[in-house]
């Protein structure tokens, strides 16, 4: 049996204007395979980019049509035509960046940042701080939430076919492609994989009272560059019973080095009242694969239900982040993925490291009462 996908929201909410210029610095492979690709689809207008080079910014804006090329992202702040800066920059150097767009405060009035926002908690806040100050909406790509299946599976529980939540896993067995400039930061997964998790399950159970964390280097980055945080496990505690994990697995066996291959992401929710499982099409990219659902409640005794959909969370979900920004911006609220919405998923990755180096379990209050 199954239940059309139409029933479900699991798309994201589009702004009435489309049109809002945007100029996109970074030209690596998010802001070309992703944000470009779903902005297009969605009819978004990516009027200028700027990158490292020239020549990168030259090859991704004729490969997505975007007419305008800056040599450096100052000019392209300068550019009084742009409303919406979109920010795929790393980590290390998204800080400078958005601290020169505030300065532009007259004609850019948001700001959509790549996940991590900042290397830590502390500098998240600055940023976010940074941001209130100049009067400049931010918010941030956590854009696992607008994975088809995860927001279908909220759908679920707002709707109450799961009853009271009890116990929610997703596990990840996926080797991913580390970029060049992880290898400076001293960290892998936690802030780079992770994130997507702890975020993902913010948004479907709220924040957390405390995370259990344990990790170890992977074997196969460990022969690139020295890090602590490979393969990475935790439990979330909620009152009045909740409990959360994962596990985060980017060894995932030898594949790469010529054993089979056992790849994927499986999620699953357990409630009073009904069980929600599902997939991550992610680690088979580039070939299109939509994430998956099925569910079943006391409300449909015996059956399982199957809703479908074509869309895929690489590249299509990558709108909804900047559909949430546009729409805020439209309306005049905070966006679902507000600046001060991530500092509390920040401050939960700061309690993951914390937790592993004091082997206890960590409240993110902590993190923020610190800071």
């Amino acid at each position: 049996m199954s239940e059309s996908s139409q029933t479900l929201n699991y798309l994201p909410r589009m702004p009435r204007n489309k049109a809002v210029p945007i100029g996109c610095i970074g030209a690596g492979f998010i802001m070309d395979e992703c944000h470009l690709v779903a902005y297009r689809n969605a009819g978004f207008q990516p009027i200028a980019i700027a990158s490292r080079t020239r020549q990168r910014a030259s090859e991704v804006a004729a490969r997505h049509a975007i007419p305008t090329v800056y040599d450096d992202y100052g000019a392209l702040l300068a550019d009084p035509r742009i409303e919406i800066v979109d920010i795929a920059v790393p980590p290390d150097v998204q800080f400078e960046v958005i601290r020169e767009a505030v300065r532009h405060a007259d004609h850019v009035r948001g700001i959509l940042a790549q996940k991590p926002l900042g290397v830590s908690f502390s500098q998240a806040r600055e940023i976010v701080e940074l941001c209130k100050s100049a009067g400049m909406t931010l918010a941030v790509n956590q854009n696992m939430r607008y994975d088809q299946s995860i927001r279908a599976c909220r759908e679920l529980l707002v709707r109450g076919e799961l009853g009271t939540p009890v116990f929610a896993t997703i596990e990840m067995r996926a080797i991913p492609h580390w970029m060049p400039w992880q290898a400076r930061q001293g960290w892998v997964t936690l802030r780079i994989m992770s994130i997507h998790h702890l975020d993902t399950f913010r948004f479907l159970f709220g924040n957390p009272d405390r995370v259990f964390a344990s990790v170890r280097p992977d074997p196969r980055t460990a022969r690139q560059f020295a890090h602590e945080d490979g393969i990475c496990l935790y439990i979330l505690e909620y009152q009045p019973g909740l409990r959360a994990a994962a596990w985060d697995d980017v060894w995932a066996g030898p594949s790469a080095e010529g054993a089979a291959s056992d790849i994927g992401i499986r999620w699953r929710v357990e409630g009073t009242e009904g069980l929600a499982r599902g997939t991550i099409g992610w680690p088979e990219y580039p070939k299109r694969t939509p994430s998956t659902l099925e569910w079943t409640s006391v409300r449909h005794p015996n059956r399982w239900l199957r809703p479908t959909w074509s869309e895929a969370w690489f590249p299509d979900a990558f709108a909804g982040p900047m559909a949430d920004l546009l729409c805020a911006l439209e309306e005049n609220h905070a966006p679902e993925l507000s600046g001060e919405d991530n500092l509390h998923t920040m401050a939960l990755v700061d309690a993951c490291y914390r937790s592993v180096r004091e082997r206890r379990a960590v409240s993110p209050l902590e993190i923020f009462a610190a800071c």
